[in-house]
C-alpha cells in the first residue's frame, strides 16, 4: 500500500513528507493505522545527527497510537479493530529479561531493532526497490506502520488516541520512573528536575504513589505552572543553587527521591546531590548527548545516595500501558493536559522548531 510519511533523508536537514510503499505484515507482525503520534525529543535528536546510532533514510516517529488494520500469520493477542499504543520497548514475555521483575528491557528483537529492521532482518518500508529503515521499530510519522505483535499494547477503545499517544514514550517514562523504578513511597519527599513531558510524568507518578511533598525544578515558569497542576507542591527556577535550596527545604537532608528529566549532565549531577543522605535515590530518565559523561562526587554515594536509570520508566509496556490508560479513564491521571498542540503531518518540521524553543509540553500529529 501507498502511505504518506515523514522521511529523514539527511541528518541536520528538514524531514521530507512524501509517499512511500508499505508492505503488509509478515508472520508475527501487525499493520496499524495511526490515529495520533507525539513529537518527541528523541526524534529531533536523531534527525539532528547527534545520535551516534542514527541512520537514514528512515521514517521517524515512535510515540504512536492507532487501530489494528491487519494481522500476520500467528498473531493471537490482537485483531483488526483493536486500539493499540506503539512500544519502542517491546515485551515478548519469554526472554530472560521479560521473565524477570528486575528489568523491562526485552532482548528478543533488540539487535535487529537497533539496526532499523523488523525481527526477520528486513523492512516493510520502501520506495520502489530502495528499502527504508524502521526507526526504533515503530516509524509512526506516517499514515500506517507495520510492527511486531510484541511491540503493541492493546488498550481500551474508550480512550482518545491523541491523548494516550503520549504513553508510547514520554509520559510512561516519567510516570514509570516514579512508580516502577524508584517505587516512591507514600509520605515521601520528591524532587523532579525538568518539567517537560517526562518530568511532568514523574510529578504525576509521584503524586499517584502518595508522595507528601513534590518539588519541581525548571527554567520556565509556564512549565512550573504545569507541574503544579500535576501535583507539585513546591517549584523552583533552576540554577546552580538548586541543590542547596532543595537541601534547605528538606531540613538539611535532601529529597528521598530525585528524578532527572532534562538530559543535561550538569543537571543530572544536581539531582544526585539533592538526594537525601543515607537513602536518597536519584533516577536518571533524561538522555545525554553523544560522548557526555556524568561526574558524580564519590562522597555523595559513600554517604548513602544511590543512582538508577529508567528506560521507558521501567515499564513492561504490554502490561503497564493498558493499566495507565485505565487510570486515565478513571480520572486518576490527567493525560489531556500533556497535549498542548495538535498538528498535521506536513507541519512536522515546525513542531521540531517549536520543541527547540521549549514551547508547550507535547505536540501530537493528528492529521496524516
Amino acid at each position: 500500500m501507498k502511505i504518506r510519511a515523514a522521511v529523514l533523508e539527511e541528518f541536520a536537514k528538514p524531514l521530507v513528507v512524501q509517499e512511500v510503499d508499505l508492505d503488509g505484515p509478515a508472520p508475527g507482525e501487525v499493520l496499524v493505522r495511526l490515529g495520533a503520534c507525539g513529537v518527541c525529543h528523541t526524534d529531533m535528536y536523531t534527525a539532528s545527527g547527534a545520535d551516534p546510532s542514527g541512520y537514514a533514510p528512515t521514517v521517524l516517529g515512535h510515540e504512536g497510537a492507532g487501530t489494528v488494520e491487519a494481522i500476520g500469520e500467528g498473531v493471537t493477542s490482537l485483531a483488526p479493530g483493536d486500539h493499540v499504543v506503539t512500544l519502542f520497548s517491546p515485551q515478548c514475555r519469554q526472554c530472560v529479561h521479560c521473565e524477570s521483575d528486575k528489568t523491562n528491557i526485552c532482548l528478543s528483537i533488540r539487535e535487529q531493532q537497533n539496526l532499523g529492521y523488523l525481527p526477520d532482518g528486513t523492512t516493510r518500508l520502501h520506495r520502489s526497490d530502495e528499502r527504508v529503515r524502521h526507526f526504533m521499530g515503530t516509524s509512526t510519522f506516517a499514515e500506517a506502520t507495520v510492527m511486531p505483535e510484541i511491540a503493541l499494547a492493546k488498550v481500551s477503545p474508550e480512550a482518545p488516541l491523541d491523548t494516550i499517544a503520549a504513553l508510547a514514550c514520554g509520559a510512561t517514562t516519567g510516570i514509570g520512573a516514579a512508580l516502577y523504578v524508584a517505587k516512591v513511597e507514600p509520605g515521601s519527599t520528591v524532587a523532579v528536575f525538568g518539567a517537560g513531558l517526562v518530568g511532568l510524568g514523574a510529578v504525576a507518578g509521584a503524586k499517584l504513589a502518595g508522595a507528601e511533598r513534590i518539588i519541581c525544578v525548571d527554567l520556565d515558569e509556564g512549565r512550573l505552572q504545569q507541574a503544579r497542576h500535576h501535583g507539585a507542591t513546591d517549584t523552583l527556577i533552576g540554577g546552580p543553587d538548586a541543590p542547596v535550596q532543595i537541601i534547605e527545604m528538606t531540613g538539611g537532608f535532601g529529597a528521598d527521591y530525585t528524578f532527572e528529566a532534562t538530559g543535561n549532565v550538569k543537571v543530572m549531577a544536581q539531582a544526585v546531590e539533592s538526594a537525601r543522605m543515607g537513602w536518597g535515590l536519584c533516577t536518571i530518565a533524561g538522555v545525554a548527548g553523544k560522548g557526555e559523561t556524568l561526574d558524580i562526587i564519590p562522597r555523595w554515594l559513600i554517604t548513602g545516595r544511590r543512582v538508577a536509570g529508567a528506560s521507558f520508566g521501567g515499564a513492561k509496556g504490554r502490561d503497564r500501558v493498558p493499566e495507565l490508560v485505565d487510570l486515565y479513564l478513571d480520572g486518576k491521571l490527567d493525560l489531556d493536559a500533556f497535549v498542548t498542540n495538535r498538528i498535521a503531518l506536513d507541519e512536522i518540521n515546525d513542531a521540531f522548531a517549536a520543541m527547540d524553543r521549549h514551547e508547550g509540553v507535547r505536540t501530537v500529529i493528528t492529521q496524516f
